[in-house]
């Protein structure tokens, strides 16, 4: 919340900013065009009195002056059947030149009305004029201005961003560590039990399920210990590690919900198997929890065209809101009364941060269910 109140505060310094150099800029745009238009008239009439002169005249010299310190200001002079005369301050290729100038005189002659000069009695020449260079950057500056302050917002943004990111995952890792290091010495005790149990009661079932979870546990801690880590990646086959959490997930469920595996194709990958595990459990107990412990959950794994394996996890929950696709992925996010929201997000961090994958929502309907589509990138 607080970061979207800056963000939106960022925004806003930037509109104002924009807004005040827009009204300023176009107050002297305004004056400028009055000066240029008084300078363009006062260059016409030296224009005038140009060509009616001649060398003698005493002012010969200043009007000559006048005409050449025009070095701005784009001046086209045409005669009375619009055709080109002569032009100043215009950059024209250098081959079609009339044709250039025809095309700036039927530009020029829908802005403004000409400036007419009486050359004699027959004959009459016109002029046209466009902004200056300095006029036109004086124009787009608000916008250059808009744009650069967009960026230094952008770079500002992302910046707090990434640094908050950094921050939640040092957090992160120094949870996972601790958590790790805290389950260690338990389950070690709880091993050691475990053993003891096996060998006074060999044949009892209730024992042998509970080693199964002791060494479950381990698992989950070996999970905890390598969140920050560089994993260890293995080629595994995808569809024995996603058939194992299924087959975990089904003894440890209402008997409710039921479980359907197709594999259509068999497809291996690199994968760090504990942690990969864990994004498909992850999927499994949002599903559940989203069916209200009982429906199906529908797995499928196939490969696609570009060789990439995809894993497709379907249930007949409550589905999402299409508006809700990338919040589900966000820390924190979550619909249940009790839960920290932190199984998703720790899925695609999994999936695309270590795997170079990608996880995300198929296709969801409110009230009959989700599909998430996970891509694992090709074995090279």
């Amino acid at each position: 919340m607080r970061n979207s109140i800056f963000r939106v505060a960022l925004w806003l310094v930037a509109f104002a900013i924009v807004a005040v150099s827009l009204w300023f800029s176009n107050r002297l745009v305004q004056r400028l065009e009055v000066e240029q238009q008084r300078k363009i008239e006062i260059w016409a009439e030296a224009m005038r009195q140009f060509v009616q002169a001649d060398n003698n005249d005493a002012n010969f010299d200043f009007i000559w002056k006048i005409i050449e310190e025009n070095d701005n200001i784009p001046v086209l002079i045409v005669d009375a059947d619009g055709r080109f005369v002569t032009a100043r301050n215009f950059d024209p290729p250098a081959d079609n030149v009339d044709d250039y100038y025809n095309r700036v005189y039927e530009r020029l002659k829908t802005r403004q009305e000409p400036i007419e000069i009486n050359i004699d009695e027959n004959e009459r020449q016109f002029i046209y004029y466009d902004d200056s260079i300095l006029l036109k950057q004086l124009q787009l500056f608000p916008y250059v201005l808009f744009a650069i302050i967009a960026v230094f917002i952008a770079v500002v943004i992302v910046a707090l961003a990434s640094t908050k990111k950094s921050e939640q995952n040092r957090v992160w890792v120094g949870l996972s560590k601790e958590t790790a290091h805290q389950l260690g010495t338990p389950i070690s005790s709880l091993v050691a039990w475990n053993e003891m149990l096996k060998a006074k009661y060999p044949d009892d079932n209730m024992v042998n399920e509970m080693g199964s979870d002791v060494e479950r546990l381990k698992t989950i801690a070996e999970r905890f210990s390598k969140i920050g880590s560089r994993p260890e990646f293995t080629q595994a086959c995808v569809n024995d590690v996603v058939q194992a959490s299924v087959e975990y997930m089904r003894r440890r469920t209402s008997q409710q919900v039921h479980f359907a595996v197709d594999d259509r194709s068999k497809t291996h990958a690199m994968l760090c198997v504990p942690l990969f595990e864990w994004v498909v459990e992850n999927l499994f107990k949002n599903a559940i929890d989203a069916m209200g412990g009982q429906g199906n959950i529908d797995v499928v794994i196939d490969r696609n065209e570009k060789g990439q394996t995809i894993i497709d996890v379907s249930d007949t929950g409550k589905g999402i809101e299409k508006r809700r696709f990338r919040a589900v992925f966000r820390p924190g996010y979550t619909t249940k009364q009790r839960g920290w929201g932190l199984g998703l997000s720790l899925a695609k961090r999994i999936v695309e941060e270590y795997h170079g994958g990608r996880i995300f929502v198929k296709q969801s309907e409110v009230g009959k269910g989700t599909t998430f589509r996970i891509v694992l990138k090709k074995m090279r």
